[in-house]
């Protein structure tokens, strides 16, 4: 079977060298200015005492004309419309496309353009960056891939999929119930990140101070509820373990939409947070908290496509 991982950032990246290193046939369909990275440097992996180098096969959008087994869609969402521009000649009758962005709204959009049955659901799960050099850092232990058909059912397709993915240095599994799994880490990452940007710093910098250790959760149960309302009730385990998360002490966890904040770059926060309200409200779920988070992300976006200077922050 052939892969095609879209986009080779900090998560594309990684699993997509993790299947290269297990022997599969994977391809990478990247921009111009991040071939010629990984053409100059190769694709490196970093941190926690590996250092690991593979030559990645390569593709941009120019050079793609025939279809793979198998597509998997690692960017953000900011990048999404064109990604699903790009990859569509790689698209065939038996293609199967496995998108790893956060929230839900990518799923309507794929659906539109490919179909209910050429598109999975999927979750990832691991700590990694890029640095200045473009290589990939990752920056705590573990890495999982979870997979399922959106109506819960294990078709063959699916099956072969799990031959192709599985085994390949990551723990690996398919869901008979992915959606409910894609709003459990929707729910995580909207919690996080409103906590992380609304109050300017890390989780263990908020429940430092008076009154922190009651935001992530009052967040979560917003999330939770929204969940619920859409008819994926969030498993209680994950439910604690999010909590958990939200309220250690001295924790440095944060989210790339807060890093991305931290850096000046464009954030998610219309596909996380803003999708995520406007659910709320179709359920007549009232989501203040969540509001108020994206309210305080979007300011930043207009100052940021103003051209406004902004401060940065730690």
């Amino acid at each position: 079977m052939t892969v095609l991982i879209v986009g080779a950032g900090a998560t594309g990246g990684f699993f997509g060298a993790r299947l290269a290193q297990a022997g599969r046939d994977v391809t990478f369909l990247v921009r111009p200015h991040r071939a010629e990275t990984l053409r100059r440097r190769g694709l490196r992996l970093s941190g926690l005492g590996q250092e690991q180098l593979i030559q990645p096969s390569l593709v941009t959008a120019e050079t793609l004309h025939h279809p793979y087994d198998t597509v998997l869609l690692a960017v953000k969402a900011t990048a999404l419309q064109q990604a699903i521009e790009d990859l569509a000649p790689a698209v065939g009758p038996r293609t199967q496309i496995i998108p790893f962005l956060n929230g839900m709204a990518h799923i309507d959009q794929l659906n539109a353009r490919f179909g209910t049955t050429s598109v999975l659901g999927g979750v990832v799960k691991v700590a990694t960056q890029l640095n200045a050099e473009g290589d990939i850092v990752q920056v705590a232990p573990g890495a999982s891939m979870a997979v399922g058909t959106q109506d819960g059912s294990v078709l063959s397709l699916c099956e072969e999929v799990t031959a192709e993915l599985g085994d390949a240095g990551f723990d690996f599994s398919v869901s008979d119930d992915i959606i409910t799994a894609m709003w459990a880490k929707w729910a995580f990452i909207s919690t996080i990140s409103s906590l992380t940007c609304l109050m300017r710093g890390t989780v263990g910098d908020v429940v430092a101070c008076p009154g922190g250790t009651d935001l992530g959760p009052a967040l979560l149960a917003e999330a939770a509820a929204v969940a619920a309302a859409s008819g994926h009730s969030i498993p209680e385990g994950e439910l604690a373990a999010t909590s958990l998360a939200a309220t250690a002490t001295g924790s440095s966890l944060t989210t790339s939409m807060y890093r991305d904040l931290q850096d000046g770059n464009a954030t998610e926060v219309e596909h996380i947070l803003g999708d995520l309200c406007r659910r709320g409200r179709l359920a007549n779920r009232p989501t203040p908290m969540l509001d108020l988070a994206t309210l305080h992300i979007r300011v930043y976006e207009h100052r940021r496509s103003s051209g406004q200077r902004q401060n940065r922050y730690s």
